[in-house]
């Protein structure tokens, strides 16, 4: 099968997400200027650089309570960070719940039965026992083609990781069993890793 975007795939649903899967899930925290708290999935992310370590992360929706946008990306251009907490597989359904489209002065840790801790260099909280937490400072907002998507990359300023995921000096993500998107309402979890040498070990 091949199809043009623009014309249509004619299946029951959009296979695009799909196709790029797995996915990892950045559950976004955020404060607003009035101090409410939020938090957010977006599966549209990612690491995007090493040193010094940088994040991204892609919206591609609005609210009727924000202008054009999300109150995730609302929260950071007026604030100018965020957290980028871990799902592990035991906080599926609080991340489901985070994910209601709620008005922007409900804060989404209450609504999910989470509990917010302060971050250390950055003015927002995050998830309390999230495996990592990973404290961002906002360095600029893409404006993508269509309506409403946007790609903001931060700078990790702080990284928080729970001491029992930590075995013998790795971060050891079989220890949490990360949570990853796949298409339609499809979710997965990782639980087994193999190890592959690149060509340059030797």
């Amino acid at each position: 099968m091949f199809y043009r975007p623009e014309d249509g795939h004619g299946l029951p649903h959009n296979p695009f997400n799909a196709i790029i899967t797995p996915r990892p899930i950045g559950w976004i925290s955020t404060r607003a200027a009035d101090g409410t708290n939020n938090l957010a999935p977006y599966s549209f992310f990612n690491g995007a650089a090493y040193v010094p370590p940088q994040v991204m992360f892609s919206t591609t929706g609005s609210k009727p309570d924000q202008d054009n946008t999300k109150d995730t990306v609302a929260n950071i251009e007026a604030t100018g960070v965020f957290c980028v907490n871990i799902v592990e597989y035991a906080m599926k359904d609080a991340m489901n719940a985070s994910s209601e489209t709620l008005p922007r002065e409900v804060d989404e840790f209450a609504h999910a039965g989470l509990t917010p801790v302060e971050c250390e260099t950055i003015g927002c909280a995050r998830v309390a026992g999230a495996p990592a937490a990973l404290e961002c400072r906002l360095t600029q907002i893409v404006t993508l083609p269509g309506a409403s998507n946007r790609v903001v990359f931060g700078e990790v300023t702080g990284i928080h990781m729970r001491d029992d995921c930590l075995r013998d000096g790795i971060f050891d993500i079989t220890t949490y069993q990360p949570l990853a998107r796949l298409g339609y309402r499809d979710y997965t979890v990782v639980r087994e890793l193999f190890a592959l040498a690149r060509p340059d070990d030797r």
